[in-house]
C-alpha cells in the first residue's frame, strides 16, 4: 500500500469517526429532547384523560373544548383498581382512523413511595408503533391511572434525522476524500521528485541534488539533509578515486624505481657468471656495484615503508623536541659532507615543538640535502628557524636556478623529479620531499615551496610550538649568524 493511499485512508477514517461521533451525539440529544417533551405531554394529559375516563367514553372524538386540547391524537387512557382490574379505557382518535392500543406489560410497573408516577416505553398491540406510558396512582380515590402517548412523531423525526445524517456524512466523506486525494498528491509531489533524484543518484550520478532544499518546510529540511549527505558522499568518492589513482601511480613508480637497481644487480651477476670472477679487478667492480645497488634499493624500500606507515595515519610519538638543535646538527652534517659550499644558519637559543625527534630530524636533513643535491656546486644555502605566534617556522633557501611553477606544484609528490634524465646517483628516487610533507602533516604542521626560475627556492615548514620540558638544561647563548 502506497504512502498516499495510507494517508488518504487515515484522513478519511478520522473524519468518518468524527462525523459518526457528532451524528450520534446529535441523535441522542434530539431523542432526549423529544422524549422529555413527550413526558411533559403525559403529565399534561393526566387530567383530561382522567376526565374522559370518568365519563365512560371508549373513543373520544374531540368534543370538550380546551380541556382536551393538550391531549395528542392517539393518546390512550386506562383506569384500574388496586387489584389490577381494568375499570375503563379511552382513546383520543380525533378522526375516523382507528388507533392501535399499547401492549402493556404484566405485571404493570407501579410507582414507589418516593414518586407518584413512573414512565416507560411499550410497543403497540399491533404494528410497529410504540408508546410512552405513564402509570400514576389516582387521587383522591384509590386506583391506577395509565396514560399512553404514541411515539409516531418522535420515531418519524428520528428516522428523518438518521437519513439526513447518513446522506450528509456520505457527501462530506466523498467531497473530503476527493480534496484529500488532491492535497496529498500535491504535498507528496516533492517526495516523488526526491525519489526520482535518488534513483538517478543510485545509477551513479553523484552530482544530482534533490529539491526542494529549504528550511521553511519539513520536506525542504529533508532535502537540505539529503543534499548535505550527498555532498559528503560525492567528496568521499572523489577522495577515494584520487587515493586509488595515487596508489596506482605510486605502485607503478615504485615498481619502476625498484626495477632499476634490480636490473643492475642482475647485469653484474651475469658479468660474474661470464667470467668476471676470474679477473680481480672485474670481480671487485661487480661486488662493489652489486653492494651499492643493494644499498640503494634498501634505502628506497625503507623510505617506501616509512611513507606507507605515515599514510596509515599513525600518530607519531609526542615529546618536546628542540628544533633549533636539530637544525644545527643538520647544518653541521651538511658542511662536513660539502666543505666548499656556504651554508648560513640563524636559530634562536631553543625552539621546542611536540613530535618525534627522529622523524623531525629527517625532515631537516632531507630539506638541507635536497638543496645540496639540486643546486650547482658552491651555491649558497640559508637555513633559519624562528617562532611566529605559537608556530615554529623552519626555512631552507638556496640561490640556485629555481623551479618552474608546474614543477613546484608537484615537488612533494612521490617519485617526482624535475629532470627525469638526471643521474640516479645524485638525483635519488624522488621520495625525500614526499616524506617531508607526510611527516610534517602527521605532526599537525604544513610545508610550502616558494620558487621561480632564476630566483632560487625556499622551503618553509610550520609546526606548533610547545613549552620546554621542565628538566631541560639551561639554554646556552645563541650563536652568532654565520656567513
Amino acid at each position: 500500500m502506497t504512502l498516499r493511499l495510507r494517508l488518504l485512508l487515515a484522513l478519511v477514517g478520522l473524519v468518518a469517526a468524527g462525523l459518526l461521533i457528532a451524528d450520534s451525539a446529535t441523535y441522542l440529544s434530539l431523542r432526549f429532547f423529544l422524549m422529555d417533551r413527550v413526558d411533559q405531554q403525559l403529565l399534561d394529559a393526566r387530567s383530561p384523560v382522567a376526565l374522559a375516563l370518568t365519563r365512560g367514553e371508549g373513543a373520544f372524538q374531540g368534543e370538550g373544548g380546551r380541556a382536551f386540547s393538550a391531549v395528542p391524537p392517539g393518546t390512550y387512557g386506562q383506569l384500574r383498581d388496586t387489584a389490577g382490574v381494568v375499570l375503563n379505557t379511552v382513546t383520543f382518535q380525533y378522526g375516523s382512523t382507528v388507533q392501535p392500543v399499547p401492549d402493556l406489560p404484566s405485571p404493570l410497573p407501579t410507582p414507589d413511595d418516593r414518586a407518584q408516577n413512573v414512565a416507560f416505553t411499550a410497543p403497540a398491540a399491533s404494528g410497529s408503533a410504540r408508546y410512552r406510558v405513564l402509570v400514576q396512582n389516582t387521587e383522591p380515590v384509590s386506583g391506577v391511572l395509565i396514560v399512553a402517548v404514541p411515539l409516531a412523531d418522535v420515531q418519524q423525526t428520528l428516522r428523518r434525522l438518521v437519513l439526513v445524517e447518513v446522506l450528509v456524512t456520505l457527501v462530506v466523506l466523498v467531497v473530503l476524500g476527493a480534496l484529500a486525494w488532491w492535497l496529498v498528491r500535491r504535498e507528496l509531489r516533492p517526495l516523488e521528485g526526491m525519489a526520482a533524484a535518488a534513483g538517478r543518484i543510485a545509477a551513479g550520478d553523484l552530482s544530482e541534488r534533490v529539491a526542494p532544499a529549504e528550511r521553511q518546510t519539513e520536506v525542504g529540511r529533508l532535502g537540505l539533509a539529503l543534499n548535505g549527505m550527498l555532498e559528503r558522499i560525492e567528496l568521499a568518492f572523489a577522495e577515494r578515486t584520487a587515493s586509488e589513482e595515487r596508489l596506482r601511480r605510486f605502485l607503478a613508480d615504485a615498481s619502476h624505481e625498484l626495477r632499476t637497481p634490480l636490473t643492475s644487480i642482475r647485469g653484474y651477476a651475469e658479468m660474474f657468471h661470464r667470467g668476471a670472477g676470474d679477473d680481480p679487478e672485474d670481480l671487485g667492480l661487480v661486488m662493489r656495484r652489486i653492494e651499492e645497488e643493494g644499498q640503494r634499493m634498501g634505502v628506497m624500500v625503507g623510505e617506501l615503508l616509512l611513507l606507507a606507515r605515515l599514510d596509515e595515519g599513525r600518530e607519531p610519538e609526542r615529546a618536546p623536541v628542540d628544533l633549533a638543535r636539530l637544525v644545527e646538527d643538520a647544518v653541521s652534517d651538511a658542511r662536513a659532507a660539502d666543505p666548499g659550499r656556504t651554508i648560513s644558519i640563524a636559530t634562536p637559543t631553543e625552539l621546542f615543538v611536540l613530535g618525534d625527534e627522529l622523524q623531525l630530524r629527517q625532515v631537516v636533513a632531507n630539506l638541507v640535502g635536497n638543496a645540496q643535491r639540486h643546486t650547482p656546486a658552491g651555491t649558497p644555502i640559508h637555513v633559519q628557524a624562528a617562532s611566529d605566534d605559537r608556530t615554529a617556522v623552519l626555512e631552507v633557501a638556496d640561490e640556485g636556478p629555481g623551479l618552474a611553477p608546474e614543477v613546484a606544484a608537484r615537488a612533494f609528490a612521490p617519485f617526482y623529479r624535475a629532470d627525469p634524465a638526471r643521474a640516479r646517483g645524485t638525483g635519488g628516487a624522488g621520495l625525500g620531499l614526499a616524506i617531508v610533507a607526510a611527516i610534517v602533516q602527521a605532526h599537525g604542521g604544513s610545508v610550502a615551496l616558494t620558487s621561480a626560475p632564476g630566483s632560487g627556492a625556499t622551503f618553509s615548514v610550520r609546526l606548533p610550538l610547545t613549552a620546554a620540558p621542565a628538566d631541560s638544561p639551561p639554554a646556552a647563548p645563541p650563536p652568532a649568524p654565520e656567513p
